[in-house]
């Protein structure tokens, strides 16, 4: 298909499975397609008119419905719980524009934006309002932007307040209409169709923000910034001057030579040099990572042009949450990779599928610090609004759940599958729908095949899960035969090579962390305990205490309590 041609799918996921399986592609269903060849912009509210009529009809009526189980029918009523989409959609559904002044969906009119004069664009800072009010951050001009910050801490619209400011929003539709005048009192573009709903006016979270676009424009942020790539990098010879014009950090401002002309700008303290920044780049592009987990990243890494480009959103969510991490703790100073590793941590943790209800208020405070760190870092040209939704994803998961259930991965991946039924180009929208009704036909056969058919639903193992079978082979449960090491696939022999007695210890605590066995996480839970009873100082002191200690106390643990011979 042409770049240039935009087909828009809509499709929907029934929260009412279970979670391991409302995400997945044979479940999710493709109610419409709207067609292009442009996007829809503000007009997608007249495509959606027929969904809207059986979304009302699905609560208000409710449609008869086949249980297989009880084999009776019953009522079934449905209810829309919230969309999930990118950003610019997120605009289009919501009626809210996400530009300008006020980009920020959730807190509105309450967004602290500042127009930057000579790079043009729009930066969101001022993140300590979100502090406590006697926290010292709020007192402190010079690290910020010269003033103190006296702001309570913004609260979003609620769906009454805004169907009542809309109620008597004009809007028409068409493309060949006249640009609609900017009004004062806001950035609405219309009043969304999904307020026909008689619930949805009473929904705290009505449209999502997407975690894997935040991540994938933050993650394209500081690698652009951190390895200076043309382009690409928030630090460049405007944002200097916006320094300059808002006067703070004279460190950085930019100082002109009166016999020249030439500007020099001064080297910030993320700045790395020539042979700190191939070393970041060759600790990505010589990592290792288990089959599956995400593409091969060293493809994506140019160590003497010193740049990484064409990784994609998955790529991206694995080096912030992982490699990121590793990669500056040995090129940049303390204050700056402190805040890397904290960022990758918080979103390591808000995507995990166990998340602790309280541990919410913990990530959430975590978040603002780290905002205001970075803050005290980074140039005003680098918090775009995506560098500011991050602060939001806490609340989001309070209202809706676990972030995996509503981010764009399955349906991304979805698209991708419904570009491949493309065969005719001159209709792209028809190539997809009569290949998702082949498929669903194709789906719903295959339930019904005995087990000797191969499909989806019964899918055998793949050769790499085969392992290798040793007769008479008493191995631990930890460690089961399955796969086979790196090297010649024929043979089932990987190359070998010695360990050092550092690196031999590094990867025995990275087994013993990462098990799964019950009486190993009970050993870990004990030790943790111990620490926390027994040492003084912060987290982060205690967790190095216990990663670093926890391998010889577990060896002298084992020798005195009964435990299987595995674990001796």
């Amino acid at each position: 298909m042409s770049i240039s041609h935009s087909t828009w799918p809509v499709m929907l996921m029934n929260y009412n499975l279970s979670p391991w399986i409302c995400m997945k592609p044979e479940y999710i269903m493709l109610s419409m397609i709207i067609p292009g060849p442009s996007s829809p912009g503000k007009d997608i509210d007249v495509y959606l008119q027929p969904l809207i009529a059986e979304l009302k009809e699905l609560w208000e009526k409710g449609v008869e419905t086949y249980d297989a189980e009880t084999n009776q029918t019953f009522l079934m009523r449905a209810a829309l719980l919230w969309t999930v989409s990118d950003f610019p959609a997120l605009s289009m559904l919501s009626g809210w524009s996400t530009k300008a002044r006020w980009a920020c969906p959730t807190y509105n009119y309450d967004t602290c934006s500042q127009y930057l004069k000579h790079s043009r664009k729009m930066c969101y800072l001022r993140h300590r309002a979100f502090l406590p009010h006697d926290h010292p951050f709020r007192k402190d001009k010079k690290s910020f932007n010269g003033e103190e910050e006296h702001r309570a801490m913004p609260t979003p619209l609620s769906g009454v307040e805004v169907l009542e400011e809309l109620r008597e929003f004009n809007i028409i539709f068409g493309k060949g209409q006249k640009k609609r005048p900017r009004r004062n009192d806001g950035p609405w573009k219309k009043r969304s169709i999904f307020f026909e709903l008689p619930y949805w006016v009473h929904n705290k979270l009505r449209h999502n923000l997407d975690m894997m676009h935040i991540e994938k424009n933050i993650c394209d942020s500081f690698l652009g910034t951190l390895l200076d790539i043309p382009g690409k990098s928030k630090d460049h010879v405007n944002s200097r001057y916006d320094l300059q014009e808002m006067g703070i950090r004279k460190e950085l401002q930019p100082l002109k030579d009166d016999k020249n002309g030439k500007v020099h700008l001064a080297k910030a303290c993320y700045s790395m040099k020539p042979e700190e920044k191939r070393l970041f780049c060759t600790v990505l592009k010589n990592v290792k990572l288990p089959k599956g987990c995400a593409s091969n990243i060293s493809h994506r890494v140019q160590v003497e042009e010193m740049k990484i480009s064409g990784y994609k959103s998955h790529d991206a969510n694995f080096i912030m949450h992982y490699l990121l991490q590793v990669a500056v703790i040995k090129v940049l100073p303390k204050n700056v990779s402190l805040a890397l590793i904290r960022l990758g941590n918080y979103f390591r943790t808000i995507c995990s599928k166990v998340i602790r209800q309280n541990d919410l208020d913990k990530m959430q405070s975590e978040i603002i610090d780290i905002a205001c760190d970075l803050e005290t870092i980074f140039p005003p040209t680098f918090f775009d609004i995506m560098t500011h939704l991050p602060i939001h994803l806490v609340n989001e998961i309070k209202l809706g759940g676990l972030t995996h259930l509503r981010w764009m991965y399955p349906l991304e991946k979805n698209l991708c599958k419904y570009k491949a039924f493309v065969r005719n180009r001159t209709h792209p929208e028809a190539s997809i729908a009569e290949g998702f009704l082949a498929e669903e036909c194709l789906n719903f056969c295959s339930r019904y095949l005995h087990d000797g058919v191969k499909t989806r639903f019964s899918r055998y193992q793949t050769e790499d899960d085969e392992g290798i079978q040793i007769e008479g082979d008493d191995s631990s449960p930890i460690f089961p035969n399955i796969g086979h090491p790196i090297g010649s696939k024929n043979k089932r022999k990987g190359k070998t090579f010695d360990m050092d007695l550092q690196l031999w210890s590094e990867a025995h605590r990275y087994v013993l962390f990462n098990t799964g066995d019950e009486q190993v996480e009970a050993f870990i839970k004990e030790h943790k305990n111990f620490i926390n009873n027994h040492t003084k100082g912060n987290a982060w002191l205690k967790a190095r205490i216990h990663s670093r200690e926890f391998e010889n106390w577990l060896r002298e643990k084992v020798k005195n309590v009964e435990v299987p011979n595995h674990l001796r």
